[in-house]
């Protein structure tokens, strides 16, 4: 099964608000989401990787969320349909932002040649995470956890307050618990060094 066809898999079993077809017929047909690289140079920076790093975060975030000590210990239980919504949607502000290029890299023998990157040039600067619940919420209404989620999902890596960052945290478990399923995918399974 391709990266493509296993999103649309979870997204069409798991996700059942008004707007959801819409929402899936956008990506499918009038976006580059399932052609897109998730950045330009680092994890998932070649075509499809936008989709196949979704997938990664919401299996991050699925088996995250499905450990005793999150349920039994802190109490958080979310449904299905909210896991998939954050996990699968949350970068869909990277939609048509990359558009191929080449750079120049200098090899081991010391000769410069073109290999093929991304540029990144944002047509709607909303935003990263803010970004992504604009877009949604444009298709089908996110519960404010829901947004929050996607809102802050960059964590401490962003440019924000780290204040506003951890307060974000402490009100909303699932922006942390997005947060860290988005930093387990993007440094260990995507990362190059760890194959």
């Amino acid at each position: 099964m391709s990266a493509k066809e296993e999103f649309i898999e979870i997204f069409q079993e798991q996700i059942h608000r008004e707007g959801a077809q819409a929402l899936l017929d956008y990506l499918s047909n009038k976006s580059d989401f399932f052609t897109a690289p998730a950045s330009a140079r680092y994890h998932g920076s070649y075509a499809g990787g936008l989709c196949e790093h979704s997938l990664n975060v919401y299996h991050c975030l699925k088996d995250y969320l499905a450990r005793e000590r999150v349920t039994d210990l802190y109490g958080l239980e979310y449904s299905q349909e909210s896991i998939a919504l954050v996990a699968l949607l949350h970068d869909v502000c990277k939609i048509g932002c990359y558009k191929p290029s080449t750079r120049n890299v200098k090899g081991e023998d010391g000769k410069w040649t073109q290999v093929p990157t991304f540029t990144y040039e944002d047509p709607l600067p909303y935003g990263h995470g803010e970004k992504s619940v604009y877009v949604v919420n444009g298709f089908l209404r996110l519960t404010r956890e829901e947004a929050m989620a996607i809102r802050w999902h960059m964590g401490f890596s962003g440019p924000e307050d780290a204040r506003t960052v951890g307060q974000a945290f402490q009100k909303y478990p699932l922006a942390f618990a997005l947060a860290t399923a988005d930093m387990e995918a993007s440094y260990f399974l995507e990362n190059e060094e760890n194959p």
